[in-house]
């Protein structure tokens, strides 16, 4: 795997992870208010990779992938 593609990869792992993130930054169990991640450190993260040289262009032309998201229930 070439360096452009390692950064070209992770991009498109930071760029699901926000959408994850989006969808459902915090969620409530009982009393106690949980936090998946931090949106703005994985903004800071595509930020940097695209600054880097980093694109979606050749992911997007090799596969299409699909996001699910799972919800726990301990009900």
């Amino acid at each position: 795997m070439t360096h452009q593609e390692l950064l070209n990869r992770r991009l498109k792992q930071y760029i699901e992870a926000e959408e994850m993130i989006l969808s459902g930054q915090s969620y409530q169990i009982g009393d106690r208010r949980l936090t998946r991640a931090n949106i703005s450190e994985v903004r800071k993260m595509i930020d940097n990779l695209l600054s880097r040289g980093a694109t979606l262009d050749e992911l997007e032309k090799k596969s299409i992938s699909h996001v699910k998201r799972v919800i726990f229930d301990d009900n």
